[in-house]
C-alpha cells in the first residue's frame, strides 16, 4: 500500500542515513520501527492496584464520583 507521510527534516534525514548503514531501504526502516511500536502498544499491562484486608470487605469506589468517595472514606474511619 502506498501512503505519504509528512516528516521532519532532520527525523527524516536520520532515518536515510540510518537505512543506508544498515544496507536497507527507508521504506524498510519505517516498517520496521511501526512493527516495533505496535507491537509495544499490545505488551503493555497496567499494574492491578493493591488490595487491603480480604475480599469480603472491599469497597469499590470510582475514584472520579467525589460523593461516593467521600462516604466510602467516612464510613471507614478516615477524617
Amino acid at each position: 500500500m502506498k501512503t505519504t507521510i509528512n516528516l521532519p527534516d532532520g527525523l527524516a534525514d536520520m532515518a536515510k542515513r540510518r537505512a543506508a548503514e544498515r544496507g536497507c531501504t527507508f521504506t524498510a526502516l519505517v516498517v520496521e520501527g511501526l512493527h516495533h511500536v505496535l507491537s509495544e502498544v499490545s505488551e503493555v499491562r497496567r499494574a492491578p492496584l493493591p488490595i487491603w484486608g480480604s475480599a469480603s470487605d472491599q469497597v469499590l469506589v470510582d475514584p472520579a464520583d467525589k460523593e461516593a468517595l467521600g462516604s466510602a472514606l467516612d464510613a471507614d474511619g478516615w477524617k
